[in-house]
């Protein structure tokens, strides 16, 4: 691959994200706020809502462009949420955040329309939606008509399923089968009225994947880059990750993580969802100006 190439050349270098615009003119780290009392990274540190707001802010502070605020964990054997407790999760967090950070960018990390129409009345500008807009018939609508931006992962089945491998059941061509359905978000999307500018794919690591074929979907990642979107990783603290580095506590696994997200950058993932921002900040600028030669 060449300089220029591993640059994203012909990747769309904006992301409409309401009445703003996120510029794509270096690696864009998404700083994850888990506002849940058993999420697999963190053992729900950030729960309570002041942690996550002085959470937050610490992110904000280390270099993160966007806030990642979710009430649901995705961990595998997770209890769906109901969607007031969500509410109740998420909304003291996300009004907090931008009392004391008018300027913060917020994504909300959800897949019912309910939570994201009131996180978008409360200044979230992003939805990020695990289940590529197929759980929640009516996702897509509130995201047209909010014009947000929007974060189509690849997964497959419910909440609780997708953190499993009872779907991953792929071919031969396992990342054909991600950007085929990944193509089907996109569909959805557009069918509603979402505008192509405001999408952002995300390949699902980890979501209803075995590591190999995670693996498969980072080694092939320029593939995903081809169908034209900015694209986003969320390796950080992955089992992937854990399998490779021999390290066992999620928790301990920023190091391989930050190795990961590098690779990925030289293939063309342009966002990043992460739990370390500071590490990752570092690492990514500095591999992106030896990649773009800037």
């Amino acid at each position: 691959m060449t300089a220029s190439a591993a640059a994203g050349t012909s990747i769309r270098p904006r992301w409409s994200i309401g009445r703003r615009t996120l510029e794509i003119e270096k690696p864009i780290l998404m700083g994850i706020v888990n506002v849940t009392p058993d999420s697999f990274s963190d053992g729900g540190v950030s729960f309570p809502t002041d942690h996550a707001i002085a959470r937050a802010l610490e992110l904000l502070a280390q270099g993160a462009d966007v806030l990642d605020i979710g009430g649901e964990s995705t961990r595998p054997g997770a209890v769906p949420v109901d969607p007031d407790e969500e509410l109740r999760r998420v909304i003291p967090v996300i009004e907090g955040v931008l009392a004391a950070a008018p300027d913060a960018v917020i994504s909300v990390d959800t897949v019912k329309s309910a939570v994201a129409a009131r996180a978008l009345e409360a200044g979230a500008s992003i939805v990020n939606d695990v289940s590529g807009l197929r759980l929640d018939p009516a996702m897509a609508d509130a995201c047209a008509r909010s014009g947000c931006g929007v974060v189509l992962m690849h997964s497959r089945g419910s909440v609780s399923e997708m953190a499993s491998y009872e779907l991953a059941n792929y071919g031969p061509d396992t990342v054909g089968e991600v950007m085929r359905e990944l193509g089907e978000g996109v569909h959805r999307a557009v069918a509603s009225g979402i505008e192509i500018g405001s999408l952002v794919l995300d390949p699902g690591i980890g979501f209803s994947k075995k590591s190999e074929h995670s693996l498969a979907v980072l080694r092939q990642l320029d593939r995903v880059c081809g169908l034209g979107f900015p694209v986003m990783v969320g390796l950080s603290r992955k089992r992937v990750i854990g399998e490779m580095t021999g390290v066992s506590v999620a928790a301990e696994r920023d190091a391989g993580s930050v190795g990961a997200a590098v690779a990925a950058l030289a293939r063309g993932a342009r966002l990043f969802r992460v739990h370390e921002v500071g590490m990752h900040r570092q690492a990514l600028d500095a591999a992106w100006g030896v990649l773009s030669g800037q």
